[in-house]
């Protein structure tokens, strides 16, 4: 009993943390720039709705600045 329950614990943080590895900073970036054009401002993890995204800031080449959302998982733009 007293493996089991260090077990469980692990086994439940673990089925509730975002999968941040299918998709890195670096390749949210490319993304973001290809289907925006412009400069990047910067970029954080985050989670909206239960999901794990990448926010990605970009300054266009009109100037406007823009938030693109990258889902981590599968590199979709929200």
């Amino acid at each position: 009993m007293k493996f089991a329950l260090p077990c469980l614990l692990a086994l439940s943080l673990t089925l509730t943390l975002p999968a941040w590895a299918d998709v890195s900073r670096n390749q949210a970036v490319e993304i973001a720039v290809k289907a925006n054009g412009g400069r990047v401002l910067s970029v954080e993890r985050a989670q909206r709705d239960g999901q794990a995204f990448w926010r990605v800031k970009l300054l266009t080449p009109q100037g406007e600045v823009k938030v693109v959302w990258i889902y981590a998982t599968s590199g979709q733009t929200r």
